[in-house]
């Protein structure tokens, strides 16, 4: 039987070139990669992972079969489990250059978006609900609109995954850096084709204008 464990775990928050990290791994990986993006479209998903915030983590195997890798939060938030789980899998820390851009970017974009109106049972107001108990109580920022609070928290949790994560399983990585960390990593050649830079926050705003 062919091994569906995961093979990368994502480590870093949301903005901090997940998406690009996402579409650079199915390619190295040749295997679908999981993301926020691939669980607002799954309400049983957005279920699952809220019992897990509330501590009842669900079957790690089953939640994310077929996926290769699981980047970007929620799954960031878990990468301690999900790292017991899948004991030969990489775990990636993507990290931005400056802890201030990287809260304007997530500022300018998923929690200007959490912000809007929607329908209480719609899926966007579902996985905001989700995400904000996720941020508070597992990443522990507290008030998700509180910028101090939230750096803080971004910089707490970059910091647990350098000092808890095994070295020689750890790849502090950095959009800039590209593909060659990860494909030495993974033991695959370096791609010649540009790196995939995705969902800037021009086109984030593009996407849900």
């Amino acid at each position: 039987m062919k091994d569906m464990s995961l093979q990368v775990i994502g480590a870093g928050l949301a903005r901090t070139g997940t998406t690009s990290l996402k579409l650079a791994l199915e390619r190295l990986l040749r295997r679908p990669v999981y993301h926020w993006r691939e669980m607002i479209s799954r309400p049983e998903h957005v279920r699952a992972w809220h019992e897990a915030v509330h501590g009842r983590p669900p079957a790690w195997s089953e939640l994310l079969e077929p996926y290769g890798a699981a980047v970007s939060v929620p799954a960031s938030a878990f990468w301690r489990e999900l790292a017991d789980a899948n004991p030969e899998a990489l775990i990636i820390l993507s990290t931005r250059d400056d802890p201030e851009r990287w809260w304007e970017s997530l500022n300018g974009t998923l929690l200007t978006r959490f912000r809007l109106p929607a329908a209480p049972e719609s899926p966007m107001a579902r996985a905001a609900d989700m995400a904000t108990d996720l941020w508070q109580s597992r990443i522990g920022a507290g008030d998700i609109n509180d910028k101090k609070a939230m750096i803080a928290a971004y910089e707490r949790h970059n910091e647990a995954v350098r000092a808890h994560a095994a070295p020689e399983r750890l790849l502090d990585w950095r959009p800039s850096d590209g593909w060659e960390p990860i494909a030495t990593r993974l033991g695959v050649p370096v791609p010649e084709t540009p790196f995939p830079w995705e969902n800037t926050r021009a086109q984030f705003r593009a996407q849900t204008a």
